[in-house]
């Protein structure tokens, strides 16, 4: 194949996939546009899981049913996926999840570091994912998850061509990340861009219910509580895996708490994303300043 033709054959599978969330979107459109956003309740947390666990179908699917949460599934071919299905998910788990009313969200091929990818290299990433989901017939992904939670303003800006309304990020630079589970900002609609929403809480060995209960107290006054697992077990990754009895005991809380659990596709009952600083950065760097972290 040409380069030509490789151009024209990318630009327009980048196009259709593009079409195929802005019509799965048509109903979120226009309630923006005629203004019908749901208030943002407190304690309203949006729960996430990274990487494609094969727990996310034994050990946290029949959880969150039994407490009517709504959550994420960001899914990868990189990491393993593809030859140990003993630890991760298989398509057809991927399919079942989506077919429970599972948001399945896109965490690209590979899981690189997209700061060290072409934009050309990042779009074939992402629209690995975006056939793969459209081959098992599950539900086109809107949004989208940072590998690594690596970002940059590149990388934004090829998130917004394919037409993703939320992606989200780790909890820095604003906080600093231990890699072993850790605290980050409140996600403020009013100030962070709705590509670059950060994680208020993400599990691992330094990471304990008292911290789930400082994210939910940061879930007030118009601000989301957005947190993440990665294997409840993640054996192959036990630096941010949470154990089922760990896991248990941070949704009963959730419960007990009244909180409103939702997937990252369901901020947008709440937040209109076509709403964007003109600089995706510049609430993060306000953010440094105020947290007293040097900015980069």
């Amino acid at each position: 194949m040409s380069n030509n033709q490789f151009v024209r054959n990318g630009t327009l599978i980048l196009l259709i996939g593009t079409l195929a969330i802005w019509s799965q979107n048509a109903e979120g459109q226009e309630a923006f546009q005629q203004k019908k956003l749901l208030p943002i309740p407190d304690r309203l947390v949006v729960l996430s899981f990274d990487d494609g666990n094969k727990s996310d179908i034994t050990n946290v699917a029949g959880v969150l049913k039994k407490h009517g949460f709504g959550a994420t599934f960001y899914v990868t071919e990189g990491l393993g996926f593809t030859r140990d299905k003993k630890h991760f998910l298989t398509w057809d788990e991927v399919k079942k999840l989506d077919a429970d009313g599972f948001e399945i969200g896109n965490h690209t091929r590979s899981h690189p570091n997209v700061t060290r990818l072409s934009k050309e290299r990042l779009r074939a990433e992402i629209q690995h994912i975006q056939q793969r989901c459209e081959e098992h017939d599950i539900s086109t992904p809107t949004t989208f998850c940072f590998p690594g939670w690596s970002h940059n303003r590149q990388a934004v800006d090829v998130i917004a061509e394919f037409g993703f309304q939320f992606a989200r990020r780790g909890v820095g630079p604003e906080f600093k990340d231990g890699g072993k589970g850790g605290r980050g900002p409140s996600y403020d609609p009013l100030e962070d861009h709705p590509l670059l929403i950060p994680t208020t809480g993400y599990a691992g060995p330094d990471w304990s219910l008292e911290d789930l209960q400082w994210a939910v107290e940061q879930a007030k006054d118009g601000k989301i509580a957005v947190i993440t697992f990665h294997g409840v077990p993640g054996p192959l990754h036990p630096w941010v895996s949470a154990s089922r009895e760990q896991f248990d005991k941070y949704m009963n809380y959730l419960a007990e708490k009244k909180c409103k659990v939702i997937a990252v596709r369901a901020l947008a009952k709440y937040v209109d994303p076509t709403k964007r600083p003109e600089d995706p950065y510049a609430p993060i760097r306000r953010r440094q300043v105020a947290n007293k972290v040097q900015p980069k």
